[in-house]
């Protein structure tokens, strides 16, 4: 044990909608240590007083972006050693959702509210390295998940 009283938590997304809504869930990280990591600087001031990550902003038509970014979450869950990883998404949560297993941390991914008829892409290849998988609508849940439990966002 390295005598943390709290848990840590990686709370990461991309920019836009993921990230307001990532930004969300901040009630729920109440009593934990939270660090946040993203793809833009403007959004330090959105999580005064907490450990801040800018991470390359990639999509999948750009590989060499995606590794930079890889590598750059690979380094961040190195140095902060989360008990917990959280992501609404897109890229940067798929790559911490892999790495989080990997390192045999806990992860929760929540699917963009933003995807009403279909789960996103991401979320679709991702759910099943999540220890916790949500939707926000019920129409999507799923056996064995994604899991509906109210609008969380």
């Amino acid at each position: 044990m390295d005598g943390r009283t709290s848990k840590r938590v990686l709370a990461i997304s991309s920019g836009g909608g993921h990230w307001v809504q990532l930004l969300r869930l901040e009630p729920a990280f109440d009593g934990c240590d939270v660090a946040y990591a993203t793809v833009s600087p403007k959004y330090r001031s959105e999580v005064p007083g907490r450990r801040f990550y800018v991470i390359r902003d990639a999509t999948r038509w750009n590989r060499v972006a995606l590794l930079v970014q890889a590598v750059q979450i690979a380094l961040i869950m190195l140095w902060e050693r989360p008990d917990v990883v959280v992501s609404t998404g897109a890229a940067p949560g798929y790559f911490a959702m892999r790495l989080g297993k990997l390192l045999g941390r806990r992860t929760i991914w929540i699917d963009s509210i933003a995807n009403v008829e279909q789960l996103s892409m991401t979320g679709q290849l991702v759910g099943r390295y999540a220890d916790l998988w949500l939707t926000q609508w019920v129409h999507l849940a799923r056996p064995g998940g994604p899991y509906f439990m109210g609008a969380v966002l």
